[in-house]
């Protein structure tokens, strides 16, 4: 395998695509996007986003200190687009994309209704770095759309359409898993097991879809 040389440049991708809402201290809401944002701890639960100091919501973030994900859907694409290249000194986008806002539980920033997974955080600390002051943050609740748990209480991210962001270009996540954590060294009993588990979950979720979606039109009739 022949590979070329990149000094000083971070090439980790893919990476999630957020859209983080935050509110002032004066009330006003707003959103943007941000790419470099990750899990940093399990217990408290916290993760960590990387902001330029020039951005809009860098200013709300910091007097606030708090703030929250929402994750977007394929179908979102263009909206989270949107609000990465716009700011919201000149526009609001949240009216612009017609996002449904919903109050959060545990802070005062709001989170999309649409994005079917919404983390609220509490800034602990922030870190200059250079171009990007990383805020660490603590999860206090998320909100998960009850149409991606199964019967047994397991989120399926993978059902949410979700969507990842790779050297400026979005791709969609995949809905089938190529493998599971710890497979590698599981008995073939254990395997098949999870598949089949995996495969009757699927079943069940189409099943539901296809009733729902015959509510609808019954609904329109």
């Amino acid at each position: 395998m022949s590979k070329n040389i990149f000094k000083g440049s971070v090439v980790l991708n893919p990476v999630p695509v957020v859209m983080v809402t935050s509110r002032n201290n004066e009330g006003k809401d707003n959103v943007f996007t941000v790419a470099w944002t990750g899990t940093v701890c399990t217990k408290p639960p916290m993760l960590s986003i990387s902001i330029r100091p020039e951005r809009l919501s860098y200013e709300y973030i910091k007097e606030s200190m708090e703030f929250t994900i929402n994750l977007p859907t394929r179908k979102l694409t263009r909206e989270t687009d949107f609000c990465g290249v716009r700011s919201g000194r000149v526009v609001d986008k949240i009216s612009e994309m017609k996002f449904t806002m919903k109050e959060g539980k545990e802070v005062s920033s709001p989170y999309i209704d649409e994005c079917p997974v919404n983390i609220e955080c509490k800034v602990k600390s922030i870190i200059p770095l250079g171009t990007h002051d990383l805020f660490l943050a603590e999860v206090l609740c998320s909100h998960i759309d009850e149409k991606l748990i199964d019967e047994n209480g397991k989120i399926h991210f993978e059902w949410a359409n979700l969507i990842t962001y790779s050297h400026g270009e979005y791709f969609p996540v995949p809905k089938t898993a190529i493998g599971s954590f710890g497979y590698s060294v599981a008995k073939q009993a254990t395997i098949e097991r999870k598949k089949a588990i995996a495969k009757t979950n699927s079943s069940t979720k189409k099943k539901k879809d296809k009733i729902k979606e015959k509510t609808k039109k019954k609904g329109r009739k």
